[in-house]
């Protein structure tokens, strides 16, 4: 068994999105959402301080970073400490409203359902992941809840933007703590 196929991460393209359009044609990926993806790599590294694992997020509005956060549930004892809920706080607060619409969430790796679910709660208007995560992913892996019609909104996602550093990153991770 490889590295990789222990993992819950992985580079492969998904059916729901790529960085060029999604199966609507919507928009394709912005240059401030790949600048963005760098922040939230950058975030993901930060995590791994505290023995968190490596994830980072962001919140644009308007090509704007608003909010960046990493992972916090080793750090803080939380079980909902992970980047997107933190970031997504810290956007609803610097808006001064939970709804947004406005705002994309560029986050390092594919967000599980207790985030995506906080994604479609705050409405949010455009979701950009790096890695897919087969074993947890609820924006296309596992579950789509951010395309459910089921649900009172929609996101707009964008999948596999710079996935591979993203995947490296998590596999780097995991490897060191199976050595520990």
């Amino acid at each position: 068994m490889t590295a990789s196929s222990r993992l819950a991460v992985t580079v492969s393209p998904l059916r729901c999105c790529s960085v060029d359009a999604d199966k609507h044609g919507r928009s394709r990926l912005t240059e401030a959402e790949l600048s963005a993806m760098s922040v939230a790599l950058d975030e993901a590294r930060a995590a791994t301080a505290h023995s968190d694992v490596p994830v980072g997020a962001v919140v644009l509005v308007d090509g704007a970073i608003i909010a960046r956060r990493h992972n916090e549930r080793e750090l803080s004892g939380d079980p909902t400490a992970h980047a997107e809920l933190l970031a997504l706080r810290d956007a609803a607060a610097v808006l001064g409203h939970w709804r947004l619409e406005e705002a994309t969430l560029v986050v390092s790796l594919e967000p599980c359902p207790m985030c995506a679910g906080a994604a479609v709660a705050a409405r949010l208007g455009r979701l950009v992941f790096g890695a897919a995560d087969p074993k947890t992913g609820a924006c296309g892996s596992l579950y789509n809840l951010c395309a459910d019609p089921r649900l009172n909104h929609e996101v707009e996602l964008v999948g596999g933007v710079l996935a591979r550093r993203s995947a490296e990153m998590l596999e780097g991770f995991f490897a060191e703590l199976r050595k520990a």
